[in-house]
This record gives C-alpha cells, sequence and structure tokens, in this order.
C-alpha cells in the first residue's frame, strides 16, 4: 500500500504561483513513477505531468508545458508541482498519483494510488 498527502492548493490571482507537494508512505518510493493530474468540475480527469524514478524523465501537458515544473526528491519521498503564470482555466482539484512501474505514462488507468487531492483556484 502507498498513501499520498497532497498540500499546497489554494486561490491566487492570475499570473500568480503555488507549489503543491505530495508526501507518499508505506512502500518503496524510489522506483515508481508519480504524476499530477486535475479534475475540474463536470470534467474528466486529465494528465498534468509525471516523472521517473529517476528524475530524468518528465512528461507534460501540452497546456501546462513552459509554466509547470514537476520534481522528486527521494530522500523525503516526496513529490512536487511548481506552478507559474496561473491561468482562470488551471482552476481545478489537483491530484497526485504513483504508479507501480518504472515507465512513465500519461494514462489516468496506469495509476495504482491516488491523493485525496487539493483544490486549486485561480481568479481572473
Amino acid at each position: 500500500q502507498v498513501q499520498l498527502v497532497e498540500s499546497g492548493g489554494g486561490l491566487v490571482q492570475a499570473g500568480g504561483s503555488l507549489r503543491l507537494s505530495c508526501a507518499a508512505s508505506g512502500r518503496t518510493f524510489s522506483t515508481y513513477t508519480m504524476g499530477w493530474f486535475r479534475q475540474a468540475p463536470g470534467k474528466e480527469r486529465e494528465f498534468v505531468a509525471a516523472i521517473s524514478w529517476s528524475g530524468g524523465t518528465t512528461y507534460y501537458a501540452d497546456t501546462v508545458k513552459d509554466r509547470f515544473t514537476i520534481s522528486r526528491d527521494t530522500a523525503k519521498n516526496t513529490v512536487y508541482l511548481q506552478m507559474n503564470s496561473l491561468k482562470p482555466e488551471d482552476t481545478a482539484v489537483y491530484y497526485c498519483a504513483v504508479r507501480l512501474h518504472t515507465i512513465v505514462t500519461i494514462k489516468v488507468s496506469s495509476y495504482d494510488y491516488w491523493g485525496q487531492g487539493t483544490q486549486v483556484t485561480v481568479s481572473s
């Protein structure tokens, strides 16, 4: 079992920044793929960013590329999502997820454990 707890969400004005954190506990964290996803009201959960177990490979959705940065601190069992130049369309509940595999994927269904989510609201 893996437990994930997100934090760092909140209300921010357009153009502002937030940093989300996801603390993992339970099974060995270092060899797994980590991802961030988001879900806006009335919409399906969508991929935001993912990072390989080594941190050497990252993927981003086109909508957040060059604005968001995913990183991980294996020693702290924590993954981060730095969000800059936020837009109102970034408003959503953001979820951290673990994939029990070293191959990185953007598919929601490929992730095995999920956090409870943290709300990000960007005002115009």
